[in-house]
């Protein structure tokens, strides 16, 4: 059944009254309630929120794969524009199709590369079985191909590291390898599922650039999912903010950040350090955070004496390591 009438001229993604549940000692517990959003082609939407807020789950369901969690999901509608400019409902498609859509148009980079990495295949042989499965690509084309796409996230020394395996490279040289596996197959839609949590500012702030990069050139959708509101702001043209399973905010990011209207945005948007903040104080002082309950009361800003008076409990002097 034709479905292109049914999405928007320039978008790539339609999600529609989305509920998501699992059942719990024959009860049915709700994950995500009435969620509703698009995606445009070339657009970063960021879905945040705490942990628990349904982000993950939400974008598992995007990729099919809650059902094998026991994930019972229920939708109204949602629309993929695939590479091609086929308009499909993926709620409808078979798990032998759904194969073809993963990677090839719609793809993660997962939370946690090192448990997302096969342990026992070399980096090359995971990327190019995409390669091989969605193009129809030779063992040694998937390889030409893997190689370039290391080189396209920056990964130096490229053909070195196609033959290595996950555990012998740091943590920014594995999530490079998931976005090179993600990417391979130039989806409609990349999901980046906290691409970043587990990385330190620099290599973080590599990887936003490098997405923002390949985004441009492949001119794709991306739903980047995080709780970091200045990842937010540096990489997001439109916000998605989740409180215990349901949107209760939505905007471009300048409304997000200047004008929030709900409680729990700002409540996100205060826990979040400001440079300068503490700046003429002598000792740190708590950030004036926004209670739920009573969104117009805050926390009175208290300076804490941080330093505690008398002999430390430990003390170094002339430390040296050789290797």
């Amino acid at each position: 059944m034709p479905h292109s009438d049914e999405l928007d001229a320039g978008d790539v993604l339609a999600v529609e009254n989305l509920n998501i549940a699992f059942m719990q000692e024959q009860h049915k517990i709700a994950a995500v309630r009435n969620l509703s959003f698009s995606l445009q082609r070339g657009e970063t939407l960021a879905i945040v929120g705490e942990s628990g807020s349904g982000k993950s789950v939400t974008a598992l369901a995007l990729m099919r794969l809650l059902e094998q969690a026991g994930g019972l999901v229920q939708c109204d509608k949602m629309l993929l524009q695939r590479r091609s400019r086929e308009v499909i409902e993926l709620s409808e498609q078979s798990a032998a199709q759904m194969r073809h859509v993963r990677g090839a148009d719609m793809a993660m980079i997962f939370q946690e590369p090192m448990t997302s990495l096969n342990p026992v295949f070399t980096v090359g042989e995971q990327i190019a079985e995409s390669i091989r499965l969605h193009q129809n690509a030779s063992r040694e084309e998937a390889m030409v191909e893997a190689k370039r796409m290391l080189d396209q996230v920056r990964i130096p020394e490229a053909q070195t590291i196609l033959s290595r395996y996950p555990h012998q490279l740091s943590g920014g040289m594995r999530q490079r390898v998931m976005i090179a596996m993600a990417l391979s197959c130039r989806p409609a839609v990349l999901i980046a599922d906290e691409p970043t949590t587990a990385l330190d500012v620099t290599i973080q702030a590599q990887i936003l650039q490098l997405i923002k990069v390949l985004q441009k050139e492949m001119s794709m959708g991306v739903i980047f999912i995080t709780h970091d509101m200045g990842v937010v702001a540096e990489i997001a043209d439109r916000v998605l903010v989740m409180y215990q399973g349901e949107a209760v905010e939505t905007g471009s990011v300048e409304q997000i950040f200047h004008a929030p209207q709900h409680p729990y945005t700002r409540a996100l948007l205060a826990a979040v350090p400001q440079l300068g903040a503490m700046k003429g104080l002598d000792y740190p002082r708590r950030f004036p955070l926004i209670s739920l309950e009573h969104p117009a009361k805050q926390e009175p800003p208290i300076e804490q004496k941080t330093v505690v008076d008398g002999e430390p409990v430990l003390r170094v002097r002339n430390l040296v390591s050789r290797f």
